[in-house]
């Protein structure tokens, strides 16, 4: 998805983090861990991440938080958007912010933004210590999203990606669907503790990937504060690139590439084609349609 050069960034939308430092006492994060992480991209906050990295395993955390910054101060237009991957996150918060704040009414909510961080290597959240290797979440009571760049290397280079911008900004959008669920009490009122293909958190899920959809079927109307339009047009390439973003972090490919075996009763966030479903779902017919809860599990 390619930014309007001539639309104007505000800036402020997000906020970078200093690095958390993690000191390895004697081993690493096994297999095990390793391949519970994939399975949980996209887990909105429901992951403890503290019992994974570095709590048992000979790891100390040292938390040396350091300032937090503006992540982009020099994204000033949508040029910068298309050229910088930091722009690009500004860009498209601003974007998003404006598309939920004109959505609110429509959901029946109070809209307010979410703090979204970048960071190097790990922080520190509420939900756990944060890494790379988690993937970008929602962490529901810091009412924030967190993200590590990087990210988006392994998003082509391990789960098989387009990675293109709009495949970037789908991840963005995902984890922003989360907060409109949080402002929504979805979270509060949704059992996401079990597993399978009809599950609660599987719902969850499939409901942030038709958010996200849905403000992409709309980016192309959202405008900055001169009211130009921050995106072009978008190509059905660019849409490519989202749904092979939503392929890639399906639970039956994640679990095929990590253990050659794939097991329904344990998924949590839904299959390759339903992510795209339900993301095309919300790109056609708007956020209104993106109730993944009162559906029968058959039409997932």
């Amino acid at each position: 998805m390619t930014f309007n050069e001539d639309s104007k960034l505000e800036g402020g939308k997000v906020k970078r983090r200093g690095r958390t430092a993690a000191v390895a006492g004697g081993g690493v994060v096994g297999i095990g861990a390793i391949v519970v992480l994939l399975i949980n991209v996209f887990t909105g906050g429901d992951l403890d991440l503290g019992s994974l990295l570095g709590a048992g395993d000979g790891t100390t955390q040292i938390q040396q938080q350091g300032e937090t910054v503006d992540a982009a101060p020099e994204c000033r237009t949508g040029s910068d958007a298309n050229a910088s991957v930091d722009c690009r996150m500004e860009g498209a918060a601003e974007s998003l912010d404006a598309y939920w704040t004109a959505q609110s009414g429509k959901l029946g909510i109070s809209y307010r933004s979410p703090d979204f961080f970048l960071f190097d290597g790990t922080t520190s959240t509420s939900c756990g210590t944060a890494s790379a290797a988690t993937g970008p979440f929602y962490c529901p009571p810091d009412r924030a999203i967190f993200l590590d760049t990087a990210f988006y290397d392994d998003l082509q280079s391990k789960y098989g990606s387009s990675g293109g911008p709009l495949a970037q900004m789908y991840v963005v959008a995902h984890e922003w669907g989360h907060h409109v669920q949080q402002l929504q009490g979805a979270f509060a009122s949704t059992d996401r503790s079990g597993t399978g293909a009809a599950s609660g958190s599987v719902r969850v899920e499939l409901q942030a990937d038709c958010y996200a959809g849905s403000w992409v079927g709309d980016a192309a109307n959202t405008k900055d504060a001169d009211g130009e339009t921050f995106f072009e047009p978008i190509s059905r390439s660019e849409i490519e690139d989202a749904l092979s973003a939503a392929s890639a972090v399906g639970d039956d490919s994640i679990q095929e590439r990590s253990s050659g075996h794939v097991d329904p009763d344990s998924f949590t966030h839904g299959t390759s084609a339903q992510r795209q479903n339900w993301f095309l779902r919300g790109y056609q017919q708007g956020a209104t349609a993106c109730d993944t809860f009162s559906v029968p599990g058959s039409s997932l």
